[in-house]
This record gives structure tokens, C-alpha cells and sequence, in this order.
């Protein structure tokens, strides 16, 4: 989709997990580099641990993705002045739904994308990791999904506050 300029759109993607650790570190890593610069992913969480899982940088490493951006961080940074716009949000935990996230600035789409958290998978260490493993194929292919629907599609989910809240949604 461009925009009036005939410039292409671009969109923001928070991923809200709960410790921010994990899933949501995942997701960000899939979106950025599925994403091709239309898309520009973040992640935090209510509850940080401060650390990103280390098997969660082992399967963005095995798959020679970027881990520098990785860091647990609240969603409170991104919902203070100056922080970037955002155009949707995914939360990929099944505890925190769309509907009891804060309310965001700039009423942006929410919705819940759930998947299991590899963190409490039992078992040895290889199982472990295929259980992050599992949760980034899972998350890579929603995310896949999600930018295979036709470019239009994506300016008339994010649109403008106003037209939002006009429409009744929030």
C-alpha cells in the first residue's frame, strides 16, 4: 500500500508477552525479518524478568537472526510520549487477552495470538530447545500469514483513531 505520496506504508507491531522474555522476543525477531523493513516489530511485557531466555537467543542464533535488539522491557515504554506509533499489537500469551491490554495511544488493532510458553517445557535440554523451536515456527508462520493478506487490507485494519472510534471500535 503507498501512501498519498506514492510512498509505501510502513507499520508498527508490538508483541506483548508476559515477561517479555520468550514468545514475544520470538515474534519480534520473525516480524523484523519476514517483515522487510514494511513492518518494524517491538516486544515487551506487564512482568519483565529484565533477561531474555537464553534458548530463545540459541534458536534466533541457529537461525543466524539478529539477537542485538533482544531485551526484556515493559510495555510501559511504549505507551509514553515519543514512543514509536503503533499500528497493531499481538499479545502471543494465552493469560493476557486483547481485550485486557492497557489502552494503547492511537487506538491500535489488538488481538491475542496465544501460543503455548516454551519456558515450562520439561525435559532435557534438547527438548527444551524444541520447544522454543516449536513456538518460533508456530510464531513465524502466524506472522507469515498476517503479511501475506493483500496490502490494502493492512491500511483498512490500521486506520486512524478517529475512523476507529467512529466505527465503534477501540
Amino acid at each position: 500500500m503507498t501512501d498519498p505520496t506514492g510512498t509505501e506504508k510502513n507499520y508498527n507491531v508490538l508483541f506483548i508477552g508476559t515477561t517479555n522474555s520468550a514468545r514475544s522476543i520470538l515474534a519480534e525477531a520473525a516480524m523484523n525479518q519476514m517483515g522487510h523493513g514494511r513492518f518494524k516489530a517491538y516486544s515487551a511485557g506487564p512482568e519483565t524478568t529484565g533477561a531474555v531466555h537464553p534458548m530463545a537467543l540459541h534458536v534466533l542464533s541457529d537461525l543466524n537472526l539478529d539477537t542485538s535488539f533482544a531485551r526484556s522491557k515493559s510495555w510501559r515504554e511504549f505507551d509514553r510520549p515519543g514512543a514509536p506509533h503503533m499500528h497493531f499489537i499481538f499479545s502471543v500469551c494465552d493469560n493476557i487477552p486483547g481485550d485486557q491490554l492497557p489502552e494503547w495511544p492511537g487506538h491500535p488493532l489488538t488481538a491475542t495470538w496465544g501460543v503455548p510458553d516454551p519456558k515450562h517445557a520439561e525435559g532435557n535440554d534438547a527438548e527444551r530447545g524444541l520447544a522454543f523451536s516449536n513456538t518460533y515456527k508456530m510464531l513465524s508462520r502466524r506472522v507469515g500469514l498476517f503479511l501475506a493478506l493483500p496490502p490494502e487490507s493492512f491500511e483498512r485494519l490500521a486506520f486512524q483513531p478517529e475512523e476507529r472510534t467512529a466505527a465503534g471500535m477501540n
